[in-house]
This record gives C-alpha cells, sequence and structure tokens, in this order.
C-alpha cells in the first residue's frame, strides 16, 4: 500500500492538476484587429486657430484601442475614447466621452479608398449623423475629418485635424 501511496504523490507532482490547458491564440489575433493600428501612438494635433495632442494605445491584449485627447491649450476639449473591432458584425465600434458632457457611439471600418470611417447613426431624436474620417494615412501622418451630413449623401467638415507623429 505504501507503493502505491508512493507512486500516486509522484504521478501528482509531475502533472500538476492545475497546469493550464495548451495555450490558445490571442483572441484579437487576426487582421481585422489590427485595422486601426496606424493610429497608435503620440501625436501632435493641428487645426485652424489651434493646436493639442493624442494619445492612442492598445489595452486589454491588444483587443482595445484608447485615445486619450486634450485639446489644450488650442480648446478646451479633452476627452477618451475606446474602440474595438466587433467581429460578428465585421465592424469598428467606437465609444467617445469628453469633458463637456459629449458621448457619441461610432460604427464603420476601412473603406475601398484606404480611409477609415466611423459614423454615428441616425435616432429619432437626431435624425442627422456624424463622421470620422481618417484620410492621407502614412506612417508619420494623417488628416482627421469630423463630417456631418442632413440628407445622408453629402458629407461636409465641421473640424479638420492634421496629425505628425510625435518623435520620441
Amino acid at each position: 500500500m505504501k507503493k502505491i501511496i508512493i507512486a500516486f504523490l509522484a504521478l501528482c507532482a509531475a502533472t500538476p492538476a492545475w497546469a493550464a490547458p495548451a495555450s490558445a491564440p490571442p483572441a484579437c489575433a487576426e487582421a481585422e484587429f489590427r485595422q486601426l493600428d496606424f493610429w497608435l501612438g503620440d501625436w501632435k494635433a493641428a487645426w485652424q486657430g489651434g493646436s493639442g495632442s493624442n494619445h492612442i494605445t492598445k489595452s486589454y491584449e491588444g483587443c482595445v484601442i484608447e485615445e486619450h485627447f486634450d485639446g489644450r491649450p488650442g480648446q478646451h476639449l479633452m476627452g477618451h475614447s475606446v474602440s474595438v473591432y466587433f467581429a460578428p458584425t465585421k465592424q469598428w465600434r467606437q465609444t467617445w466621452v469628453d469633458n463637456e458632457g459629449g458621448y457619441i457611439d461610432l460604427t464603420g471600418g476601412p473603406d475601398a479608398k484606404g480611409n477609415f470611417i466611423l459614423t454615428t447613426l441616425p435616432r429619432p431624436a437626431n435624425p442627422k449623423a456624424s463622421r470620422m474620417i481618417f484620410t492621407d494615412i502614412k506612417p508619420g501622418s494623417f488628416t482627421w475629418r469630423w463630417q456631418k451630413t442632413t440628407d445622408g449623401r453629402t458629407w461636409a467638415d465641421s473640424w479638420v485635424i492634421f496629425y505628425t507623429r510625435r518623435k520620441n
């Protein structure tokens, strides 16, 4: 009996019950989850009449892109967004909140022209839609446009920001 107990203990020591199962690939490893990676980093933001900064990182094992925008000294606006690729709909979703009580939810993704577009959904209380477009995307710069429409076909710029990557 003593030999059986020793053999059992040796077996338990060699194969712990809490051993982790074979590691699965990261949840957000597919290429779609990297479509917004061009935005990662520290940016100088400049627009007519002002400038600010934007700090973009990935969190939660690379599944969430977080934005920290600071419009000062150009303007009072400071805000935070989180963006995720939502595989069931094959779209990106972004939620924006700011120090002026703003809350915006957007959906979208890359288009065939190399832009990245996120659009608000019209609601009964506000049938007008807005969108942001990342365009002219290069490794060290891009242009960001906030646009509005009243008919869903023609869009007009409300705010244009020219981003340049900060050197570390």
